[in-house]
Formats: C-alpha cells, sequence, structure tokens
C-alpha cells in the first residue's frame, strides 16, 4: 500500500507542473521609477491594434516586436467593436481582447492596455459606438450623467474579460490608461467649464478602480496640454516629446516632483488621409531619436510600430479649417517600422540596431514573413444593379440621418419623386459625406464633403425622381468636432433655395455582409452590353478564383472608381481611385485553397470591367488628383 502511495504521489509530481500557474510577477511605479520584480526596468513598448490585424497573425506580429528588441506591446481598446449594439457584446475572433493579451504574455510581453473610453487612433468616431448618439440627453465626453452611465457599462464589461490579465493577478497587463489626449480636447472646449472637464477625467479613473482595476494608471497628452490632461493618481506621460529636459521638467511639475518619465506615444511614422500624400518619416532620424530616450531614462511607446489594416468601415476622419472631412485611408500602414503585412523594413532594422545597444537582454532574429502570392486575373463573370427592393425603406417627409434610421455605416439612397419639373441649383449643406447625384437612375454630378463640393446644378424633368446616394466615409475621431458626428443627410435639401420637403424614401444599403448574387433580381452574366448598360449607375461585381496555395496578397483598384470589396465574405475595406492607396491588403488567413469569391461594390462605375488582379507590392502613395 505506501509502495503504492508513493507511486501515485510521483506521478503527480510529474503532471501537476503541467497545470501550475505561471510564475507571477510584480510591477510598480516606485521612487521615480517603473519597478519590475523590484527592478528598475525601462519600457520598451510599440502600440499594435488587434481588430487591425487578422487574429491568426497575432503572434507572428509579436514575435516581431520582440525582434526589434522590444519589452512590451500597448493597445487602444474599441468600446465600438465590442458593442456594436446596445448590450450586444463581441469580444470574439479577431476582437478577442483576453487571447491577444494572453499571446502577449506568452511571448514574453509586458501589455500596457489602453480602454479610453475615448481612443481616437483614427478609428471610427474615435472608438465611440455610433449608436449613443440616439441616448436621450447624452453629451460625449463630459461629467454627464448618461455618458457616464455607459461608460461605466462598458468599463465593466471590460473588466470581465480582462481583469484577471492584470499582472497582480498573475497577466501581463502591467498599466491602464485613464481617457486619451484628454488636455487636447480640454484646449478645444473651452466653452466647458475646467473644472467640469477635470471632474469627468477624475470620474473615469475612479469607474476603472471601481470595476477592479488595480494596477498603475497614467495618462497621455502633449507636455503643453499636462494642465488639462493630468489628473491625480495617474502618472503624467508626454505624446510625441523630443525634448528630454522638457519631458522631465512638467512631468516632475506633474508627479510630485519626479519621474519615471515616458513618451506614451513616439511616433515612428504618421497616419494618412483619402486625397493628400502619404507622410513618410525618415528611418534615421526615429533610430537617433530612440537612442537619446535609451541613453537618458525614459521609456516609451512606438506609436504605432505595427498598424495593419482598417478593414470594413473601421476608418474614422480628421478635419480642419479647409477640409470639413479628411478621411482616413483603409491602410493603417503609417510609416511604421512593421508594415501592414507584418514585413521588415530599413526603420525595423535601424531601430532594432540601437536597441540591441541598450537592452541588457538577447534581442532574437525575426520570424520567417508571411508568404505573399500574386493573381495574375481574376474573371469578374456576374454584374448587377442596386436592387433597391431586397432593402429596408423608410417613408418621411424629411432626410433622415443614419442614427435617426438606427443605421451605422455603409450607404443610403434619398429617393424623392417629382411631379413637375424644377432646375436650378441642388444644395445639400448638411452631406455626410460623399454622394453621386441621379435623375431618373442617370448620374447627374457628384458632392463631396472633403472639396466643400455641397451643390451642383439640377435638371429635373415633368414625373421624375431624384436619387441621392450617400456614403459614411467614418465619423470624426479627433478634437472639438466629434460632438458632431451624424451622418447622412443631416440638413434639408434646396433647389433654389427652396426646401425639399414631403415624400422622402430612404432606402438602407449597410453592406454589413456581401451582397448574395443568387438572391439579386438583376444579377446577369457579365457581357460587355451588360455592363456598358450599367455604367455611370452603382454596380456590384462578382468573381471567383482558384487557389493551389494561400498567401497574403494586395488587390490592384487603380483603374476602379470608389467602393468597397469583400473577399470570401470580409470586407477589406474602401478603395478610391483618387489615392494615394491604390491597393487593397488581403490576408493570407482569409483566403483558402480551391475556390474564393470577390465581391466588389462599384459606386462611380465609370467604365465597366471584365477583370481584377492582385499584385506582391503595395501602393499606398501615388495620388492621381488630376484625372
Amino acid at each position: 500500500m505506501v509502495k503504492r502511495n508513493c507511486f501515485i504521489f510521483l506521478m503527480l509530481l510529474l503532471v501537476l507542473p503541467m497545470s501550475l500557474p505561471a510564475q507571477k510577477h510584480t510591477f510598480e511605479i516606485k521612487d521615480g521609477n517603473f519597478v519590475y520584480d523590484n527592478k528598475s526596468v525601462h519600457i520598451i513598448s510599440g502600440e499594435m491594434h488587434y481588430p487591425r490585424i487578422p487574429h491568426q497573425y497575432w503572434r507572428h506580429r509579436m514575435q516581431m516586436l520582440k525582434a526589434m528588441g522590444l519589452n512590451a506591446v500597448a493597445t487602444y481598446v474599441f468600446w465600438n467593436a465590442h458593442e456594436p449594439k446596445p448590450g450586444k457584446w463581441d469580444f470574439t475572433g479577431d476582437n478577442n481582447l483576453a487571447e491577444y493579451i494572453k499571446t502577449a504574455g506568452e511571448e514574453g510581453l509586458m501589455v500596457i492596455l489602453r480602454p479610453g473610453p475615448y481612443v481616437c487612433a483614427e478609428w471610427e468616431f474615435g472608438g465611440y459606438p455610433w449608436w449613443l448618439q440616439n441616448v436621450e440627453g447624452m453629451e460625449l465626453r463630459r461629467d454627464n450623467e448618461q455618458f457616464l452611465k455607459y461608460t461605466q457599462l462598458y468599463i465593466n464589461r471590460l473588466y470581465q474579460e480582462v481583469g484577471k490579465l492584470q499582472i497582480t493577478k498573475g497577466g501581463p497587463v502591467i498599466m491602464l490608461q485613464a481617457e486619451n489626449e484628454f488636455g487636447s480636447y480640454v484646449a478645444q472646449r473651452k466653452d466647458i467649464p475646467l473644472e467640469e472637464h477635470r471632474s469627468y477625467n477624475a470620474k473615469i479613473v475612479q469607474q476603472l478602480k471601481n470595476a477592479g482595476f488595480e494596477i498603475p494608471l497614467f495618462t497621455s497628452d502633449g507636455s503643453w496640454l499636462f494642465e488639462g490632461g493630468a489628473t491625480p493618481g495617474a502618472l503624467p506621460t508626454a505624446n510625441g516629446e523630443s525634448n528630454i529636459d522638457n519631458l522631465k521638467k512638467v512631468v516632475n511639475e506633474y508627479h510630485g516632483g519626479k519621474g519615471p518619465y515616458m513618451v506614451a506615444e513616439f511616433y515612428p511614422g504618421w497616419l494618412a488621409h483619402w486625397v493628400e500624400p502619404h507622410p513618410q518619416v525618415n528611418a534615421s532620424g526615429i533610430a537617433r531619436r530612440t537612442e537619446k530616450y535609451l541613453q537618458n531614462d525614459v521609456s516609451f511607446n512606438f506609436y504605432m510600430v505595427h498598424g495593419g489594416t482598417n478593414f470594413g468601415f473601421t476608418s474614422g476622419a480628421n478635419y480642419d479649417d479647409k477640409h470639413d472631412i479628411q478621411p482616413d485611408l483603409t491602410s493603417y500602414d503609417y510609416d511604421a517600422p512593421i508594415s501592414e503585412a507584418g514585413w521588415v523594413t530599413p526603420k525595423f532594422d535601424s531601430i532594432r540596431n540601437v536597441i540591441k545597444q541598450y537592452a541588457g537582454y538577447a534581442v532574437p532574429d525575426a520570424p520567417k514573413a508571411i508568404p505573399v502570392i500574386e493573381i495574375s486575373s481574376i474573371k469578374l463573370d456576374k454584374i448587377a444593379g442596386l436592387d433597391i427592393e431586397k432593402y429596408k425603406k423608410v417613408q418621411n417627409d424629411t432626410p433622415l440621418t443614419y442614427e435617426q434610421l438606427n443605421q451605422g455605416y455603409g450607404y443610403v439612397l434619398y429617393r424623392k419623386h417629382f411631379n413637375q419639373p424644377i432646375s436650378g441649383k441642388l444644395e445639400i449643406k448638411g452631406l455626410r459625406d460623399y454622394a453621386l447625384v441621379y435623375v431618373n437612375s442617370e448620374k447627374a454630378g457628384e458632392l463631396n464633403r472633403y472639396f466643400n463640393k455641397y451643390s451642383m446644378d439640377i435638371n429635373i424633368p415633368f414625373n421624375s425622381t431624384l436619387e441621392i446616394l450617400v456614403e459614411n466615409m467614418g465619423r470624426i475621431n479627433f478634437g472639438s468636432e466629434i460632438i458632431h458626428n451624424t451622418k447622412g443627410i443631416i440638413s434639408p435639401v434646396t433647389i433654389n433655395g427652396i426646401v425639399m420637403e414631403g415624400d422622402w424614401e430612404m432606402v438602407q444599403i449597410p453592406m454589413d455582409k456581401s451582397p448574395n448574387f443568387k438572391s439579386l433580381p438583376s444579377a446577369r452574366d457579365n457581357t460587355e452590353s451588360a455592363a456598358k448598360s450599367l455604367t455611370g449607375k452603382p454596380v456590384l461585381y462578382r468573381g471567383s478564383f482558384n487557389l493551389s496555395e494561400t498567401g497574403d496578397t494586395f488587390l490592384d483598384m487603380e483603374e476602379w472608381g470608389k467602393g468597397i470589396v469583400f473577399v470570401n465574405g470580409k470586407n477589406i475595406g474602401r478603395y478610391w481611385r483618387i489615392g494615394p492607396q491604390q491597393t487593397l491588403y488581403i490576408p493570407g488567413v482569409w483566403l483558402k485553397k480551391g475556390k474564393n469569391e470577390i465581391v466588389i461594390f462599384e459606386q462611380q462605375h465609370d467604365k465597366p470591367h471584365t477583370a481584377v488582379r492582385t499584385t506582391k507590392i503595395p501602393v499606398l502613395t501615388k495620388l492621381v488628383l488630376n484625372d
């Protein structure tokens, strides 16, 4: 009996280590330092966002960070990705934040979490769910009862997913950001008393604590904006600060006269808009600044180390005094050290060589790149018009916004029938954001918020129908205009200054899933005559292709007009011939051996198409402004 018990005990010793929890670590801000396992540590981090990367590639990208010499990864948390409808939560697939964090921990990376609730990030509405705008009494980003009710619900639900992954509970999450770049918002919203701003910021901090988060908190602002952005109980960090003396001065001022010192957003690249040149940031300058930080006891987080892609309708928009909107590209390559498809770049090598000199730990080699393929021609065998009878319709005396229609993204076709002729100046001052205008299904013109083009000449004959196909190109994600983010037609439509009221029909075309050609009455073979008959009208093309092997690739859309593309049911994003982006990234994990399907929604359709191709090299810097 004794021998048997000893045997069982030995067997348990062999099995138990497999099920024991991972070694528990500690992290704190103490005596002006970041302290990991009771030792001072520099945070050398890179920002990388989980929904911008297929989850099948997360581990590969984490290994790329390690190979660049980083010891941490930072990510925003995107509220609107997780709560697309009120109370309907999604933490699956590319939204599986807990799995993303666990993967980082398994690859030996600390994790910095930035849950907002506002995140900016060139992401649709700065991460806010669009439907918040329908909540009565809601005032965004303020000490507002309704707003804070929903932020607490979000933060509580987030804690359910990731609370157990804090370093205090054995996970890799070491720090948590409270709000985001709030100082810049305070500077722009001087109509709100500073005391209210500070009250709101403090309440977000308290909501994080109420939910159960117990790791160190920090804020993130430009160094000149700490007065509005810094808040008690959180370490202030300075975005984009290259003057180290100034960095230490302002942090000391707002943090009890001591560090640690961190640049929470160190920009090795920059964001890009449609219709504008794609910014390029010099690699050697970034490498020199990296070394300067390492030499002067400054921790930092590259924003972005790897940008990824704004798949679907996730890209946001900015604005300035010249343009009412500056929509962001589908690509979020960001001219980052790791390219959109996860490739090593010269910037990656330059930074890696510097970090290796200072890291104090071994830096591994980069993992193998994901295979890349090229498809010389994909035949587009089917074509269809927009079968509006397939979509939901709403009648109203005046045009309704997307939000009033309870629609977040995609397109709305506004229709009005005229029994009497009218001609003159059509004006839609509240266009959000891009429109193609038709009379009796024939293209009459184009309106465009970016170019401040809100009017055009129109001629509507007797017994005719005016149609206005409106596209939401992404809600504004930064600045004071974030509170003015309804989409569609948000003002009266006028002709010659006369308001067009009565009998408006809104056809809702959300494009939330790939159109099924089998259910489209107008679908037919894509012959030359069929395509020509639909010239100038919004159309759908379908094609299929067979693969013997899969890999990443880039869809070449340079000869097309404007629209979106679905590949095997996945919305890979917007294209627009005007550029600078001319290709769309297709992750190889979204392709399959055998038959694959592509559906293209072409809005402009100025010429017919019979095929489309892919390429191995992305084109992200080619503007075609005069075409």
